[in-house]
């Protein structure tokens, strides 16, 4: 009863971060139309990869115990596949003329070797060195465990900023609600396993989620006051906010695991 209780919650941790990882998605499209990357950042992308690529090794048999964490690869093997997207396309439309396009794609793959380098040595590693699993499971959970909570750092901003403008403008709520759930099953999913570094990072993820869906309901109904009508509207200062909010999503939310 435990184990599908367990596995039931894996299912439905799966179903919450595939919606959250489908946000950056409007931001790759906005790329496309506009074929610049404009102000977005990739090193919210990177980022997310090592942590995909680490938390998929981390469910594998070889570390983990048979398929007992078999939902935590699913997630983040289709994580691993939309981050490289995510990367490429950001690659692709980093600059309008060949030789400064080169020059970027130079610093992203500066930036993206180490990530790579850094997930083959844990690899090797954890699969030459250490020859239990439990052993195995410390060292890559480890490693993911840091790699997770560094990028909690980024809602933090979006909260900040929140505060400081009384506004929820750059804090949408399916955004605030869908990290929520995730990191909420992803804890419950770890802690019904008793597998500290799956349920670690989420109970700081969790609460975060928590106080942002707080925030939001505070600050929801003077940002409606403050909206205005149609013909108010600025359409170049729209723009500009628009902009703004994709930044914040996509650097807020590529990192759930």
């Amino acid at each position: 009863m435990g184990e599908r209780l367990r596995l039931a919650t894996g299912v439905m941790g799966n179903a919450a971060s595939l919606l959250l990882y489908s946000t950056p998605i409007l931001t790759m499209s906005r790329i496309i139309r506009k074929k610049s990357t404009e102000e977005f950042s990739c090193v919210p992308y990177i980022t997310a990869l090592l942590n995909c690529l680490l938390y998929t090794w981390y469910g594998l048999p070889v570390v983990s115990c048979g398929w007992e964490n078999f939902p935590v690869v699913t997630i983040n093997g289709l994580g691993i596949l939309l981050e490289f997207s995510f990367i490429l396309i950001y690659v692709w439309f980093a600059s309008p003329t060949r030789k400064a396009s080169l020059i970027f794609s130079m610093k992203v793959i500066a930036i993206l070797i180490p990530v790579i380098v850094m997930f083959f040595i844990t690899v090797s590693i954890s699969t030459f060195v250490f020859h239990d699993h439990h052993h195995r499971k410390v060292f890559v959970g480890s490693l993911g465990l840091v790699a997770s909570l560094s990028m909690y750092g980024s809602p933090l901003v979006v909260v900040k900023q929140v505060i400081a403008t009384k506004s929820v403008e750059f804090m949408p709520f399916y955004l605030s609600f869908f990290s929520f759930l995730s990191s909420s099953l992803w804890m419950a999913y770890g802690l019904l396993g008793h597998d500290l570094f799956l349920a670690s990072p989420n109970l700081v993820g969790s609460p975060l989620g928590i106080f942002q869906l707080l925030l939001y309901c505070k600050y929801r109904k003077r940002a409606m006051k403050t909206m205005g009508t149609p013909n108010e509207w600025d359409l170049e200062e729209n723009d500009e906010k628009s902009k703004q909010l994709q930044i914040v999503i996509s650097e807020s939310e590529n990192g759930k695991s």
